[in-house]
């Protein structure tokens, strides 16, 4: 049995709530027939969202959510999506599934939807197709206080007399592709100006600029180069980062299995190397990254919709354990992480929830996402357990290994949380827990996401086949970490007069 070592005098430093964060574009079936079912719809639902939804999303504890892109920012206009008479537009995904934009959905909708489940809005801006007033102006119609200004009065007159408070506001989306084309130094222009006249707006924001795609650390160099003589109007930096895929979504081998971790463990040097180059230009305080896009990236088709919803795609448990160990990373990393939102929220890529007319089900990341709550908020502590590898055959054919241990650890409110993934497609792990500083109680509550199949998924007909078990038992005892498995162990640190 190993011993899990949980070293509470060497703290990482706070996990903002907001790397708990979630994520949901106009497109696919994201909004239509994700979240939004309409008023007047036979499925239940809160002025025009899905009520299961909702409740499911609440009990999560959402910290923020990114809308309306992604790529969709990029030729969207704020005001398309306000008042009564909304225009229909083609928007930046329809020459791929043809699926036009009703506005149905917009400012307001998407603020009252942010306000039931408890989440913070983050807005993404468009840079590509507009003029710096746009922001500006999109800024004043959410945050001018009540009888300040003309937009203020139109925000008024459309039903919401008091500001939204909108905090966070990305400043373009993958401007080194689909947001323009641009070059870093072309971009880092462009933001120099967009950002002086948001950032002259009334009101608290965290301004975020566009980052790199992935590994692609020219991007960040370039853009610190020409930020360095700035004003420096930012607080992140967004840094976008897909594992892909490796085989088929569901009838993977245990090889992809292997092959899939390890693609998305290149989370962990992504963000230690494009640190390095923030670091280097000082510039810390300015751009702690914002992970705003992360996830598995399958191939089309194997979602409920059959390929009718863009990049929509059935999530298994292999899903969940990337979930789990890219949790584990940012937890550890806490300290350089201002953001993070998994793409995305519902019938898209890395989702949460699949949902079609009056269907609607949790995937096996949503109870990831339920596990590791006692992260938000909490003082990240360092761990150290015996390594141990696994061998297979990567997709070039030669022999490679992991680590098959993911974890990570924090403590508050006088509660230890410990989350767990176990990479092994073949072996379960078996550990007690080995506080150093601190004393724990003898007993523990223990969450478990696991299944025999590793393969195994939830669908409309079997919406439960994957599910959380929760067991108490004594943290310092052994405790059985299955094969392909997720555990979360929480338990009460023992006050300094009964120790």
């Amino acid at each position: 049995m190993k011993k899990l070592y949980l070293m509470f005098p060497q703290e990482v430093g706070t996990i903002a709530p907001e790397i708990y964060g979630h994520f949901a574009e106009h497109i696919g079936g994201v909004i239509y027939d994700g979240i939004w079912v309409g008023k007047d719809s036979g499925v239940e639902n809160v002025n025009g969202f899905r009520k299961f939804l909702i409740d499911k999303f609440k009990a999560i504890h959402p910290p923020v959510l990114r809308w309306p892109g992604g790529c969709f920012a990029e030729t969207y206009d704020w005001r398309d999506g306000i008042g009564k008479n909304r225009p229909i537009r083609p928007n930046w995904w329809t020459n791929w599934d043809n699926r036009y934009e009703s506005n149905e959905v917009g400012t307001h909708e998407f603020m009252d939807f942010c306000e039931q489940v408890g989440a913070k809005p983050y807005l993404a801006a468009n840079l590509t197709s507009v003029s710096s007033l746009h922001i500006r102006n999109w800024m004043d119609y959410c945050n001018s206080p009540r009888g300040t200004t003309t937009l203020a009065a139109e925000r008024e007159e459309n039903g919401h007399p008091q500001p939204f408070d909108v905090k966070y506001w990305g400043i373009g989306n993958e401007n080194w592709g689909g947001g323009g084309n641009m070059t870093p130094r072309h971009y880092a222009h462009e933001y120099r100006r967009f950002s002086s006249q948001a950032d002259n707006m009334q009101g608290e924001k965290v301004l975020i600029a566009c980052g790199p795609n992935a590994d692609d650390y020219e991007w960040t160099k370039g853009f610190m180069e020409v930020m360095d003589s700035s004003e420096k109007h930012m607080q992140g930096l967004a840094l976008h980062y897909y594992c892909g895929f490796a085989g088929d979504p569901v009838n993977f081998t245990r090889d992809e299995w292997y092959q899939q971790l390890k693609q998305a463990l290149r989370m962990e040097e992504i963000l230690r190397r494009h640190w390095s180059i923030v670091e280097a230009y000082g510039m810390e305080e300015h751009a702690r990254l914002v992970i705003d896009e992360w996830g598995c990236w399958h191939q089309d088709g194997s979602g409920p919709s059959k390929g009718y919803n863009l990049f929509e795609q059935q999530s298994s448990m292999r899903d969940a354990v990337v979930a789990a160990l890219t949790l584990n990373i940012f937890n550890n990393h806490c300290e350089k992480i201002l953001m993070a939102n998994v793409a995305q929220l519902v019938n898209n890529l890395h989702a949460l929830f699949l949902s079609s007319g009056e269907n609607c089900i949790v995937t096996p990341t949503y109870h990831i996402f339920d596990m590791y709550q006692g992260h938000q908020g909490a003082a990240a502590i360092r761990t150290a357990v015996a390594k141990e590898k696994a061998a297979f055959t990567g997709k070039d054919g030669e022999k490679e290994e992991l680590e098959t241990l993911s974890v990570s650890a924090s403590h508050k409110d006088g509660t230890v949380t410990v989350t767990i993934a176990n990479l092994s497609a073949d072996e379960d792990a078996v550990l007690c827990l080995a506080p150093v500083g601190a004393v724990l109680e003898n007993t523990a509550e223990i969450k478990v996401l696991a299944d025999p199949d590793y393969h195994a998924h939830n669908t409309f007909e079997d919406p439960e086949r994957v599910s959380v078990k929760t067991y108490t038992a004594d943290p310092g005892e052994e405790i059985v970490i299955p094969r392909a498995g997720v555990v979360m162990i929480q338990a009460k640190i023992r006050a300094q007069e009964d120790q």
